[in-house]
């Protein structure tokens, strides 16, 4: 009987701290901080802005800060002009320059940038490729599914496992194919 009576009293015991802990654990989960601590990405062209009051708060982070930089340039010019043979006037010039650059150097000419320097055919060999990869991604898992899936579903244990496994090396690999063959033909 002494056995029982310890074997009873070891798993209340065991159930009393599992308890004990459950509720420790609840009671600290549901506090809810006061600020979040977010630690923001520094570097030299970065900023940042944070806002807080009761009601929450609100952050505004600029990771490229100034994002565009700029130039001016004057230029003023008086001198007495010389024309054809000695004879002429007086020359008035004034010139005044802005310009804007981005951070890699480029001066920014009011337009957008196609491509990031890129020829148009560079850009219809991207746009190429990337449609012969999806058309080569779905076949490849299409063929794969019907030809590959049923051979491995039946492995006990692990048949749903090894049947997703085929269907994806299926679209990796039609994927790879689809884009040789779009190269191929589009004479990229």
């Amino acid at each position: 009987m002494t056995f029982f009576k310890w074997t009873a009293l070891g798993v209340g015991g065991v159930v009393a701290v599992a308890h004990i802990g459950v509720l420790g654990h609840i009671i600290t989960a549901t506090r809810v901080p006061e600020a979040p601590v977010i630690n923001f990405p520094r570097g030299d062209y970065s900023s940042y802005k944070v806002e807080a009051d009761k009601e929450g708060y609100s952050i505004e982070y600029k990771a490229n800060d100034p994002a565009i930089l700029e130039s001016q340039k004057s230029l003023s010019l008086d001198k007495e002009k010389k024309g054809f043979f000695g004879r002429g006037g007086h020359e008035n010039r004034r010139e005044w320059r802005k310009d804007q650059f981005t951070m890699d150097g480029t001066r920014n000419l009011g337009g957008a940038v196609d491509g990031e320097g890129k020829s148009a055919k560079d850009i219809e060999c991207i746009v190429a490729d990337a449609g012969a990869r999806s058309q080569g991604a779905m076949a490849g898992a299409s063929i794969a599914a019907g030809v590959g899936v049923p051979a491995v579903i039946g492995i006990p244990y692990v048949g749903w496992l090894a049947a997703g496994w085929v269907s994806l090396l299926g679209g990796r690999v039609g994927s790879t194919v689809g884009s040789t063959v779009g190269s191929v033909f589009n004479d990229c």
